[in-house]
């Protein structure tokens, strides 16, 4: 089974854990609110995972739609949202084939989702892609706002593409399909050395481990990128 399938079929609540120590600056809300308003509007969150986005925008108070193919991750979200006493709704999909009727959405998201295409569909990942980008679009509002988010690095320095093919996926989202990128620090904040190693090894492996022990990071650096364009 793919790493990152088996974690979000059976480690859904360690990856909650980790990603709740995300981004302690705040600086994907800021960046989000840089282009479009939140507040009152309808929201589609593409894999939606177990809520970051949706916890991020709840003082906003959208009209949200939480979606995901991993029915275990949205049961997580589930509890998350109890957890705030917030209402939106979660539903079980494909971000290639949305069960979303056309323009619904205000502001469409999908985070860390899509570059998964490239591991699991190495060969035919660029049509996995249109097709994911063509139902965001579909499902948006005209003159609405589109934003995609992935990794430009966990425990690096600077910000890069980890691996040739997400440079790729990056590349084409620019030159097809018309999105600008702006590239954002999102980094995690433990309360202690040995915190940080518990919470993201089973998901970053252990060359970020040993990262954590030799630098000394309580603070984890790490670059995101935000894609953004107009519908």
């Amino acid at each position: 089974m793919d790493h990152f399938i088996e974690i979000y079929q059976n480690q859904t609540h360690s990856y909650h854990q980790m990603i709740d120590a995300e981004d302690f600056e705040n600086n994907l809300l800021k960046t989000i609110l840089q282009f479009t308003s939140i507040n009152t509007r309808t929201v589609l969150d593409l894999g939606s995972g177990t809520g970051r986005l949706p916890l991020l925008f709840r003082e906003q108070k959208p009209e949200l739609v939480a979606l995901d193919i991993s029915y275990p991750m949205l049961l997580e979200q589930k509890v998350q949202k109890q957890f705030v006493a917030e209402t939106w709704d979660l539903v079980t999909g494909d971000i290639r084939i949305l069960p979303i009727r056309n323009a619904w959405a205000d502001v469409t998201t999908a985070g860390w989702a899509a570059g998964h295409f490239c591991g699991w569909y190495p060969e035919t990942w660029q049509q996995e892609i249109d097709r994911f980008i063509q139902e965001m679009q579909r499902v948006t509002k005209p003159s609405g706002t589109l934003f995609i988010m992935e990794t430009l690095g966990t425990g690096k320095e600077t910000p890069a593409p980890p691996t040739p093919a997400l440079a790729k996926y990056y590349a084409h989202i620019e030159s097809k399909w018309g999105f600008h990128r702006e590239v954002i620090r999102t980094d995690y904040k433990f309360k202690s050395l040995h915190d940080a190693k518990e919470k993201t090894t089973f998901f970053f492996g252990e060359e970020l481990a040993q990262a954590i022990d030799t630098k000394g990071w309580q603070i984890i650096p790490e670059w995101t990128g935000v894609w953004h364009r107009m519908n």
